[in-house]
């Protein structure tokens, strides 16, 4: 008499959800901004507004809404709230965590609104009450590419000597004004620390950027890359190089862009990612960047890979 075996054959495990993009000084509450306005008897800029009402703006008028935001980080309970709206804005589209951009050279030297401690807490904070909801997150540091590798080198300087344990990586953010190959020391350097390297390239530059990043930059990952070209998607998926992707940034900052990239970058091989960039000024969250996604024709097959590469990519994740 033979013997019945059952044997239960487990689904994939659906990979975390991951918001692979944002910035602490973009990601503000935008009712915390205004009540914080009117506290301090301040006008919000007509671009931020702009932004608000999902207008597209040249590049120019978002760097004065993000700066604006960014004036209100000026203590250490006002980056813990920018963690927390991040952290919420992740756990209401069903995330599970986020890499986050900050700059907090020009936070601290740049403007001199708050001291680097107070900062450091801020973020601290924040992680530990997005951790206790379960989320996962690491901060990146942002450098200003036009700033040049000079001011690189500067905020290696403010932040190494006692850097913490959450932060994972570097990166160059900003106007793409310097070649990426004179911040090749600068990369090395924050290597050498132990530093994982990106670099905001293709987005408000042309796609050779992305080339000179990788090749000469020798960064491991590219935030954008919407302007590279089919040579150059070739190497980044020959590469396997992570490239974030946050349409709907995208949509108003580089309105010429037209079709979205994502659906040839993903066809080519690339490893891409949704981020939502700065969604405190370009409202959105990791729903409406998949939602947007789908509105290029991908279909639930790529949409499952868009979110395995957010998880396999994430620092977040990684040790």
């Amino acid at each position: 008499m033979g013997v019945e075996h059952n044997v239960r054959v487990n689904p994939p495990l659906t990979p975390p959800l991951i918001d692979r993009h944002t910035h602490l000084e973009g990601s503000l509450d935008p009712s915390w901004v205004r009540r914080e306005a009117d506290r301090r008897g301040q006008i919000l800029p007509a671009s931020l507004e702009a932004l608000w009402s999902g207008a597209a703006i040249p590049f120019q008028g978002f760097i004065e809404a993000f700066l604006f935001g960014a004036a209100l980080l000026d203590s250490r309970e006002a980056v813990r709230e920018a963690v927390l709206a991040v952290a919420r804005r992740t756990l209401a589209a069903g995330g599970s965590g986020f890499d986050l951009w900050a700059s907090p050279h020009f936070l601290v030297v740049h403007r001199g609104q708050l001291t680097l401690d107070d900062f450091w807490l801020g973020v601290e904070e924040g992680f530990s009450d997005a951790a206790a909801t379960g989320l996962h997150a690491c901060l990146v540091l942002d450098a200003v590419n036009h700033f040049g590798p000079k001011h690189g080198h500067a905020v290696l300087d403010l932040v190494l000597p006692g850097l913490p344990g959450f932060v994972k990586g570097f990166s160059t953010g900003g106007l793409e004004g310097c070649p990426f190959r004179d911040w090749a020391p600068v990369f090395d350097r924050a290597r050498a620390a132990g530093l994982r390297c990106a670099a905001h390239a293709g987005e408000n530059g042309p796609g050779s950027n992305v080339r000179e990043a990788v090749l000469e930059g020798g960064v491991a990952r590219i935030i954008h890359g919407i302007r590279a070209d089919d040579a150059i998607l070739e190497l980044l998926a020959g590469r396997r190089v992570p490239v974030d992707v946050c349409p709907s940034s995208n949509r108003a900052l580089a309105m010429d862009v037209q079709p979205h990239p994502l659906p040839r970058m993903l066809l080519a091989g690339v490893r891409c990612a949704l981020g939502t960039d700065d969604p405190g000024v370009i409202p959105c969250d990791l729903g409406t960047e998949t939602t947007a996604a789908r509105s290029m024709g991908l279909d639930d097959l790529a949409l499952a890979r868009l979110r395995r590469n957010g998880a396999e990519d994430a620092w977040c994740l990684q040790d």
